[in-house]
């Protein structure tokens, strides 16, 4: 182990004695007794291991045992990381510092001990392809690409294939887009659109901001949780004009979008904060499973919406067998 106190945490002295580590109460790790170990805490930067750590307090007067002592409670409380020198070693510096404040964060909010490296892996490799455009399909893209997200591509128009995805057999024939890991559906996408990422069990997440309303969500994991028919059913059975009204979507569309800057950037950073939900844990994002994130302006206020999967549906025959 290389130790290393998580990174975005900053020391601060609550009095003599008395050393914090992070600010915020619910982050935050108060170690007493540290007024003769101090020094140690500027040895915790992951240039060492252990042992060496312990040895280096050592030559700055601070005994074996309490150095262990206080590596052992760091530990405990959940501020120490075992610094991953040798994947980070991997990554390009101008990748690694571009990526600092994602690794911290992950580290931090997931509480993993490897300083965020597994997630940041997970994110390299991961291939996110965005259905629609416009300001909040914009704003997802480069949140995504910021995050360190490997690959974000625009979905090309039907019977096209976009440059950055386009690939050719040796015989010279066009091959098949590569699989992405996880779609996201801007606006109202079409029936042909949804119905194949339910065949090719793709999981997407749905995004729409109109009407001066945001919504993210559902994220539908094909034969696990509610699908957007569902949603349609469901909207049936409260609105039985629903139907008629959602064929007359399929050609007609406001414009202008009602959706300023301000609801395109939050719609588009909650989008973003679910796929990396996804990606970073491999599993559905709570928030959005058999339910919608909304928010309606004025209130600027996330609320959200159950939508479990529906009886007359047949999204359950999608089940990876």
């Amino acid at each position: 182990m290389r130790p290393a106190l998580k990174p975005g945490l900053l020391p601060v002295w609550r009095d003599r004695d008395t050393l914090q580590i992070g600010i915020d109460s619910r982050r935050a790790v108060a170690l007493t007794g540290m007024a003769g170990a101090a020094q140690m805490i500027g040895l915790l930067d992951g240039s060492r291991d252990r042992a060496q750590v312990i040895q280096a307090a050592a030559g700055r007067g601070i005994p074996e045992d309490t150095a262990e002592k206080v590596l052992s409670l760091l530990a405990a409380a959940g501020v120490l990381d075992d610094f991953p020198a040798a994947t980070l070693r991997l990554l390009p510096p101008l990748l690694r510092s571009r990526l600092a404040g994602e690794l911290a964060t992950a580290s931090l909010a997931h509480r993993d001990g490897d300083g965020g490296a597994r997630t940041l892996a997970r994110r390299l490799e991961a291939l996110v392809r965005i259905h629609g455009g416009g300001r909040v399909g914009a704003g997802i893209a480069r949140l995504l690409s910021a995050s360190g997200i490997g690959r974000v591509t625009d979905a090309p128009p039907a019977g096209e294939t976009s440059p950055p995805e386009q690939t050719r057999r040796a015989g010279g024939g066009p091959m098949r887009a590569p699989r992405p890991d996880l779609a996201v559906l801007v606006g109202r996408p079409p029936q042909e659109l949804r119905a194949g990422l339910m065949e090719e069990r793709v999981p997407h997440l749905a995004v729409l901001a109109d009407e001066a309303i945001g919504v993210v969500g559902p994220l539908v994991i094909p034969g696990r949780t509610a699908c957007l028919r569902c949603l349609d059913l469901a909207r049936t059975d409260r609105d039985p004009a629903w139907p008629l009204i959602l064929a007359q979507l399929t050609s007609r569309e406001p414009d202008p979008r009602a959706c300023d800057a301000p609801l395109a950037a939050a719609v588009a950073a909650q989008a973003a904060a679910q796929v990396l939900g996804f990606i970073d844990r491999a599993a559905p994002a709570g928030a959005v499973t058999n339910g919608t994130l909304e928010l309606v302006l004025p209130g600027w206020q996330w609320r959200r919406r159950t939508w479990p999967p529906h009886r007359d549906c047949s999204c359950g025959e999608y089940a990876v067998r």
